[in-house]
């Protein structure tokens, strides 16, 4: 069966029990499974094009009450959802003020000022609170109900008693009077009128929607950034030399396209042409600009902050990083952690059981002898305090700060599930080449023979290895440039396969390589054996048959290992060294940034059986790595954390992405994790104690509906503000 991915905008939902409704409507198609998310206003759905066609899923979604759309139609997303909302709580509240005076202070109260009241409120309860009352209409012939229900129902309950304490009670005689109060039991008696209650509710639930509606926006803010980081149009090189500017749609894989000081790299390709420092701190959280040379990739959207660049294009449009990045951050923004599946459970129930609630306590009352008032305010208040919008917005809202920030971090968390791994893990397997080291071979000692000097010794052999595509070449002909500078050419070179290489610099015959090739020297036999038992790799350099010394190369350490490893520590994990090298090497390593235990001479075939190893010792595992080696490894691991710089597949098998390469990101992934969990859990926590706690007192008789609309409100709210400190999280080295 082959399966169909889309990402369906839906307009309509105001609160948890809507998204879970979707969902249920949703899954209840033919070879479909869906999520809703609240917070995002979207539906994410895997569905079987033989059984069911994205027009069916859009269908379903209209007739349960809502709006969906294809997500290439901008129905709404290029209109501000806020403008009309603010308008109507703007409006509304400058109606209701008014009411909220004469209602609470008896001096301002003239003669037949409840008619006055009742002027004033009545748009407000019908117009004000019309989203309320149309959502509650379409839930009602759908045989459901939601958070609007009951806002619906206590607003009107409120202003329908006021109606029929001033036509058909004693409220609407000259001379009535009325006092505030905070407790329903001080209220007046069967001439009391609840106008008040009916418009400020209406304004205070009003603004909490408002200012929910902006946080969630915050929310999500940071994914919004990244997806418009990309440049808007790009300079083309034609095969002629000329320059054409164009879209950046336009531009293809394979054109050259120039970038300029200043400006964006258009999209991902290979420097062929310039040298120049590319900031790429926007896409890998990196502070400072890194040096690009002919050969070098660079990805769309990073800044080129030197000198000219010319670009061949290897991939544009949705294959690019920036593309990838936010598919991946937008995937794990529309998953649920485990955390909410009790909360949806709850949410799908909330509401029946709230009316039920609030029937019982009128019943209640009624038969313990309290009079009408004082019931139906009860009943009123349990209406208005029940909130599922804070138990539907406690995960979503945290998801989208917490991953919208690791993405400007360059720290990609695949999905919701992956939370609750970073909070148990103990034990980090690191792979050595490429994450605890650079995975370049590079000099590290040069030791020149009695009598020569280093900078001969390096002119000389760099001018050899130049010819060399050996790893170990590279290495001296590059450290060669930069200590001496230009070198001189070489002739005749061969390369002698096991032994070394030969050639001739300056009329002179130069040979490198093993002491038998390039033979030996009296106090050099010392260098080279300190070096090999280092897992260093050393050559001999000889010119006319004299040796002019040693050269030491090695993987180099990433200068922030050590650092990072120690980070790793302090967050209670206990850091493995794994690798294929020999055990020399390893130790020398993990000696270097600070690792005790080593497990080397591993087969890529068996990395994955270490972990699993360890798992079986009751470890919960991370491990972190880069190559195509160590996918099994990160897919076996309870946390998979893969370098950015590494294989596809290694990014692929993983759970989070460190796309700056920096073992130091290792940390603050796991960080930025913890964080997002704990900012879940406490939300949670808050919801279910909010409605645990304000449900009993509104039953009692404890709460006015006045203040339980204004706590509703602010229910939603901290949720909100809550996730949004996520916003604030930072690296601790950056």
């Amino acid at each position: 069966m082959s399966v169909e991915h889309v990402e369906l905008p839906i307009d309509g939902m105001t609160c948890a029990s809507c998204a879970n409704r979707i969902e249920r409507k949703l899954n209840k198609l033919d070879g479909v499974a869906a999520t809703v998310n609240y917070a995002t206003e979207r539906a994410t759905v895997d569905y079987d094009p033989q059984a069911v066609a994205p027009e069916d899923l859009i269908e379903t979604v209209r007739t349960a009450g809502y709006d969906a759309r294809l997500p290439d139609t901008q129905a709404a997303d290029d209109t501000d959802h806020g403008s009309p909302l603010r308008d109507r709580l703007l409006i509304s509240a400058a109606l209701t003020l008014p009411v909220l005076l004469l209602s609470m202070i008896p001096p301002l109260q003239f003669d037949f000022w409840q008619w006055a009241a009742l002027a004033l409120a009545s748009p407000v309860v019908v117009w004000g609170a019309w989203p309320f009352h149309h959502a509650a209409w379409l839930n009602a012939r759908h045989a459901t109900a939601t958070m609007d229900t009951l806002v619906s129902m206590g607003v009107l309950a409120a202003w329908l008693w006021s109606l029929y304490a001033l036509f058909l009670g004693d409220a609407g005689m000259t001379g009535m009077t009325m006092t505030f109060s905070w407790l329903p039991e001080e209220a007046g008696a069967t001439d009391e009128i609840y106008l008040e209650v009916a418009s400020a509710v209406t304004v205070f639930i009003l603004a909490g929607r408002y200012f929910e509606e902006r946080a969630k926006r915050r929310a999500g803010a940071a994914l919004q950034a990244l997806l418009e980081l990309g440049a808007k149009d790009v300079a083309i090189l034609d095969a002629d030399g000329t320059e054409r500017r164009v879209p950046v749609e336009q531009l293809q894989p394979g054109d050259r396209f120039v970038v300029r000081p200043g400006e964006k790299v258009a999209t991902d390709g290979v420097v062929v042409e310039g040298r120049s420092a590319v900031d790429q701190s926007l896409l890998t959280g990196e502070s400072a600009p890194v040096e690009k040379a002919p050969g070098d990739e660079v990805a769309g959207a990073t800044v080129n902050a030197g000198g000219r660049l010319v670009v061949q294009a290897t991939k544009v449009g949705a294959d690019t990083a920036l593309a990838q990045i936010a598919r991946l951050v937008t995937d794990a923004q529309s998953g649920k952690a485990p955390v909410q599946r009790l909360a949806d459970r709850v949410s799908g129930v909330f509401v029946p059981i709230v009316i039920a609630i609030a029937v019982a306590t009128l019943g209640f009352w009624l038969g313990a002898g309290e009079d009408t008032t004082f019931a139906l305010t009860a009943a009123v208040a349990v209406l208005i305090i029940a909130c599922p919008c804070a138990l539907g917005l406690a995960t979503p809202t945290a998801l989208l700060v917490g991953t919208g920030r690791g993405a400007q971090l360059g720290l990609l968390i695949k999905g919701p599930e992956i939370l609750e791994s970073t909070r148990k893990v103990d034990t980090i397997v690191l792979d050595k080449t490429g994450t605890v080291t650079t995975g370049r071979m590079a000099v590290v000692a040069t030791v020149a023979a009695p009598g020569h000097d280093e900078e001969t010794l390096l002119r000389v052999a760099g001018a050899v290895e130049a010819a060399s595509e050996h790893p170990v070449g590279r290495a001296i002909t590059t450290a060669a440039r930069e200590r001496v500078g230009t070198l001189p050419a070489v002739a005749a070179f061969a390369n002698r396969e096991g032994l070394g290489v030969e050639g001739e610099v300056d009329g002179r015959h130069v040979r490198i390589g093993r002491p038998a090739f390039a033979g030996t020297a009296p106090g050099l036999d010392g260098a080279r054996t300190d070096a090999e038992a280092a897992g260093q790799t050393a050559v001999v350099v000889a010119a006319d048959d004299e040796v002019l010394g040693v050269i030491a190369v090695a993987d180099t350490v990433k200068p922030t290992s050590a650092a990072a490893i120690a980070r790793l520590r302090s967050l209670g994990l206990r850091p493995i060294l794994l690798t294929g090298d020999n055990t020399a090497t390893a130790q020398a390593v993990a000696a270097e940034v600070g690792i005790d235990e080593v497990i080397a001479e591993v087969l890529p075939a068996d990395k994955a059986g270490v972990v699993a190893r360890l798992q079986a010792e009751g470890r919960v595992v991370a491990m972190v790595g880069d190559g195509v080696n160590d996918a099994p490894a990160l897919a076996q691991a309870d946390l998979g954390l893969a370098i950015g710089t590494g294989t596809d597949v290694a990014i692929e098998a993983s759970d989070l992405t460190l796309v700056s390469g920096d073992l130091h990101a290792a940390a603050d992934a796991i960080r930025l994790s913890r964080a997002t969990l704990r900012t879940i859990r406490q939300n949670l926590v808050w919801a279910f104690g909010y409605n645990v706690a304000a449900l009993p007192l509104a039953a009692a008789g404890l709460l006015n509906p006045l203040v339980a609309g204004a706590a509703m409100g602010l229910s939603s709210v901290s949720v909100v503000a809550n996730a949004l400190r996520l916003r604030r999280f930072r690296s601790e080295v950056r």
